[in-house]
Parts: structure tokens; C-alpha cells; sequence
């Protein structure tokens, strides 16, 4: 099972970046889209299914915003849009599909970015999804979970640590919550494979186009597994060459 984790900022905008001729390329078997910024009708959807996917749409209410989606050449037994959480399903932010024993949940996790409250709502956000897991993991103990988290974990996972200290998605409060995150059972993908790998970054500012081009970036996409996944790990990585947004796609492949 090869996945990727892909925040596309926009789907429309990455299909004009050719996005439909990097999947023609079969990058993995199931592809997590994340910020999709439109509903199923908004896109040329038939384009992805004639390469033989699935798609799967969980929107958000308000036009041109967030969004999940899951493009999948393995047929999921269940798929669950959201997670019962009223503001964060609003806003499109979690879809779920179990392939026999494994779930997967991809989910694209509030950024603080735009000021206090949305920070505020980041927080109660996390600990949300925190405990809908612990609650999914009484019945379905195994659980991928992809997404755009908004998070830099470690100094490691951040081109300028010190200069963003004080930057929302590597806050202490952020960082000790995905501490948190991971000792409660979870497995940091890319970092299982490559535990001292610096440079790795999954997203950079628009702000400045040279940012990309030097790789001052930031490592907050990741594909976490339960830890009774690892030992079917058998590779994750990052493609920063492909470039349809200001993110660029995570994989990790799995024998299961």
C-alpha cells in the first residue's frame, strides 16, 4: 500500500500546474488531498477516476476553503465523512476510510496563522482530534493518520527554529502537543525512516519565491502510523520537486 500526503493549496489551481499528468506517473495507491478548496462538481474529477481511482469529497460549507479528499486504487469497506466534531466538520477537515483492519484518516489540521482565535481554536482542535482517536483505537487499533498538522515538531523540522519561536505552527504549545501525540502510541513516518535527516521540508512561504529555491522551509505534513504498523513501514519520503503548490507531497509504503 504506497500513500501520499499531499496538501494541493487549492486542487483547481494544482490541475492547471499539471497535477492530472503527475498522477498519469502512479505515485502511490491512494493519494491524501488536503486544502482541496472546492467541492467534487467544482473539478474535472472524471479526469482522476479514468486513471482508475476512487475519489472520495468532504468539503468544507464555505466556498473556496479547506477541504479533505481521498483518491484510492484499493476500494476502502467504509468511508466516514468527518468526525462529529461540529466546527471542524463544517469546515471539511477529516475524512476517513478503513481498508480491512487498517483505518486511515486524512485530515487537515487548523492553522493559527491569521490571528488569536483561529490559534485558540487550533489548540482545542488538536486535543479533539487527540481524544477521537483514542476513542477510534478501542475498535480500530490500527490507524494511519496523513494530513497537513500545521506543526513543526523539532529544530530539525525547520529551516530557522530560533527566528520562529514564536511562530504559530512551532509554538511550545504546539510542539509539545504532537510530543503528546506521538507518545501516545503514534510513529512519526519519514522520522522512523530518516531520524536525523535535516532539509526535509514538505512546505514553503509564498511570500518569497526564493524561500523554495534555497530550501528554507518547514516540515509540518506527515503520514503517522499507530505503532502495531511498524513493522509493515517499509519506506517514507518527501518530494520536493514536485511542485503544484507551496507544499509538496509525502509518501510512505507499507507490506500489508
Amino acid at each position: 500500500m504506497r500513500i501520499i500526503s499531499y496538501n494541493t493549496n487549492g486542487i483547481r489551481a494544482a490541475f492547471k500546474k499539471g497535477f492530472i499528468e503527475w498522477l498519469q506517473t502512479d505515485p502511490a495507491d491512494i493519494i491524501c488531498i488536503q486544502e482541496t478548496k472546492a467541492t467534487k462538481e467544482d473539478v474535472d474529477y472524471k479526469q482522476i477516476e479514468a486513471l482508475g481511482f476512487e475519489t472520495y469529497w468532504f468539503s468544507a460549507q464555505k466556498k473556496g476553503y479547506s477541504g479533505v479528499a481521498v483518491f484510492t486504487k484499493i476500494k476502502p469497506d467504509l468511508v466516514e465523512y468527518g468526525h462529529k466534531k461540529e466546527q471542524s466538520d463544517f469546515e471539511g477537515r477529516v475524512i476517513r476510510l478503513d481498508f480491512g483492519a487498517v483505518t486511515l484518516i486524512n485530515a487537515y489540521f487548523p492553522s493559527g496563522t491569521s490571528g488569536e482565535e483561529r490559534q485558540a481554536y487550533k489548540y482545542i482542535w488538536l486535543d479533539e482530534m487527540l481524544g477521537y482517536l483514542e476513542d477510534l483505537r478501542k475498535t480500530r487499533p490500527q490507524i494511519i493518520l496523513t494530513g497537513d498538522y500545521n506543526i513543526a515538531h523539532t529544530d530539525i523540522d525547520i529551516h530557522d527554529p530560533k527566528g520562529n519561536k514564536n511562530s504559530s505552527g512551532f509554538l511550545p504549545e504546539e510542539k509539545a502537543w504532537m510530543t503528546k501525540f506521538l507518545a501516545h502510541g503514534f510513529i512519526d513516518t519519514y522520522r522512523f525512516i530518516n531520524p536525523t535527516t535535516t532539509g526535509g521540508y514538505s512546505w514553503w512561504s509564498q511570500r518569497f519565491p526564493s524561500v523554495r529555491l534555497q530550501n528554507k522551509g518547514w516540515r509540518i505534513d506527515y503520514i503517522c502510523i499507530t505503532e502495531n504498523l511498524k513493522d509493515k513501514l517499509v519506506g517514507a519520503t518527501i518530494y520536493p520537486d514536485v511542485k503544484h503548490s507551496d507544499h509538496c507531497p509525502i509518501f510512505a509504503a507499507f507490506k500489508l
